[in-house]
């Protein structure tokens, strides 16, 4: 865990330096303190001198002052790395997950991925800002305090060192059970996180059926189960401490015995076995607050691995390293259809024996209108996914005037599109930032006139702020409606090349339909646009309609000629329209 959090830390290396050095003079001056014992006891205490006392005292005090000072500096400096560090790592994780195709997403749970970039990364800068200073810390005193005990006395340390290899083979043993559990104990935290993600953002389905007595119940039992491995986590650092404890302590008290009845025999001063002693219990607390601070190590381990394993997922799509230019290619004036598809095939993974896509070829012209209608689970949202490189084909190839996708930049590629999704995506921000989402640098006209232009701008300025609302997660303060219609002047707003439309109308009622349809129709004008259709009365005027059955194209042609071809289209208009056909 230390040598890959190392490649985060070492743009900070003069911070570093500075609390190492703040670290180590700290130390060495809390056990400097020994001496200002040992001369308090013999020349103050066992010599009756009020001057000793006070020369004593007022070295103590000195001690006191740059301990305090280089505390100052220690803490600042290591809490500042560990503060710097894990803000560097979640910027990480975050622009690492969101280069990952969706597919990662809907294989992993929402809440589960949050977690990992929220707790487990706060484990990390516990350990980074605090612990390790603290280990660090406390080892240095060990190593400093071991070294003038041999100076002092060998005999003494030889008895207090009998316990240390009877001390090491449990720190291991548990520690490694700790950092177990503790992997086990981030994982159960997560999955709680997730469910309970999950039942606050469907809250009116919960309330609705009535089911808040059982998400209730399966929350406490996750809860349950997550408190169920910290205690284990728990007790078996509970026995490694209070081990170290035992044998530490007994063993001081050995050296106590023996030091005594040397002192009483003349073979060593008062203030020689106080010193002593001093340097014993800190050695022993430092062992014992390592110990401690190891277990916090352990559980961090556990979060470092869950980081470490979301950060080596490769995205399954990318940018390829010699990418061609596509906005130049789309200037230029050219005889071939915009997109095509040349022979497409695809399949999910989750069902291999089923082809989402099949053989599919199909060239679509320049400001040509296409739309792609069929059951459900016929391929047409597939189709999208394609085009946008959310997924790509395992057979065949798609194009934009000529460009196979998968040799463009992926940037640029996505930008040539607008999507309006059949759920409409919007953040929790304000009016004006969900609009500008289609395009960033947009002016305040520019904004309200694409409002205008999908009939939203009227209900906009009826909000409290206007254009400033803030619409709550989700868009959860607007109807369905008015939701889409905002999508809707999201995308007009962007000025795309290609329109994507998954059923854009599908939510408004008959007079917001019929203003955003006149709308679109507006948008529509000499732009390539692809629509996805459940409604078939919304994609009559369209060039071509193109029929999908289990992932093949099985006709294409405009609708009146559709009616008379395909026995699909001609079921389907018949059950909406509720004419024979």
């Amino acid at each position: 865990m230390l040598s890959w959090l190392w490649q985060f830390v070492k743009p900070y290396r003069l911070r570093l330096s500075i609390a190492l050095l703040a670290l180590i003079i700290t130390a060495a001056l809390t056990l400097s303190m020994g001496q200002g014992i040992r001369l308090m006891v013999d020349q103050g205490f066992s010599a009756q001198s009020r001057e000793g006392l006070a020369c004593a005292l007022s070295l103590f005090g000195v001690i006191i002052f740059f301990t305090s000072i280089g505390a100052y500096f220690r803490f600042y400096m290591v809490s500042w790395i560990g503060e710097r560090v894990v803000a560097d790592i979640r910027i990480k994780l975050y622009e690492h997950l969101v280069g990952l195709t969706p597919s990662f997403f809907e294989d992993n749970l929402a809440g589960e991925i949050q977690s990992r970039v929220t707790t487990d990364t706060t484990l990390l800068q516990t350990v980074i800002g605090s612990s390790f200073s603290f280990a660090l810390r406390n080892s240095l005193t060990f190593i400093g305090g071991l070294s003038l005990m041999f100076i002092s006395n060998i005999k003494l340390t030889l008895i207090v060192l009998i316990v240390v290899p009877v001390i090491i083979f449990p720190l291991i043993y548990f520690g490694r059970k700790v950092k177990k559990l503790s992997r086990d104990s981030q994982d159960k935290i997560a999955t709680v996180g997730a469910w309970a993600g999950e039942s606050l953002q469907h809250i009116k389905v919960v309330q609705a059926f009535t089911r808040e007595d059982t998400v209730n119940q399966q929350f406490a039992q996750a809860a349950e189960g997550a408190f169920e491995v910290a205690l284990k986590r728990i007790q078996q650092r509970a026995i490694l401490i209070a081990l170290v404890m035992l044998l530490v302590m007994g063993s001081v008290a050995g050296m106590l015995y023996v030091g005594g009845s040397d002192v009483l025999a003349g073979k060593l001063s008062a203030g020689e076995l106080s010193a002593f002693v001093f340097y014993a219990i800190m050695v022993a607390g430092s062992l014992a607050a390592v110990t401690e601070v190891y277990g916090e190590v352990q559980r961090a381990a556990g979060a470092a691995e869950r980081i470490r394993e979301l950060l080596s997922t490769q995205p399954e799509i990318s940018t390829p390293k010699d990418s061609l230019p596509l906005k130049e290619r789309l200037n230029e004036p050219s005889s071939q259809a915009l997109v095509s598809f040349k022979d497409v095939s695809y399949t999910y993974p989750s069902r291999p024996k089923h082809k989402a896509i099949e053989g599919l070829t199909l060239d679509i012209k320049e400001g040509e209108h296409i739309a792609l209608v069929g059951p459900s689970g016929a391929g047409k949202s597939t189709l999208f996914d394609l085009l946008l490189r959310f997924r790509d084909p395992q057979q065949g190839q798609i194009q934009i005037n000529g460009l196979p996708l998968d040799q463009a930049n992926l940037q640029e590629l996505r930008s040539q599109y607008a999507l309006v999704p059949q759920q409409p995506v919007l953040f929790s921000s304000s009016v004006l930032d969900n609009l500008r989402y289609g395009c960033p640098g947009a002016t305040d006209e520019q904004v309200k006139a694409a409002a205008k232009s999908a009939h939203i701008d009227e209900f906009i300025n009826q909000l409290p702020q206007g254009y400033d609302s803030f619409l709550g997660e989700q868009g959860v303060k607007l109807s369905g409606g008015q939701k889409q219609r905002l999508a809707i002047a999201r995308a007009i707003l962007r000025d795309p090349k290609i329109l994507l439309l998954d059923e854009a109308t599908s939510a408004l009622d008959a007079q917001s339909e019929h203003h955003v349809q006149q709308a679109l129709n507006e948008l529509m004008k000499g732009r390539t646009t692809i629509i996805i259709a459940h409604r078939l009365a919304t994609v009559a005027h369209v060039d071509r309609i193109v029929v999908f059955d289990n992932g093949q194209l099985v006709d294409i042609g405009n609708h009146q000629a559709l009616l008379k071809s395909s026995p699909l289209y001609s079921r389907l208009a018949q059950l909406q329209f509720n004419v024979a056909v």
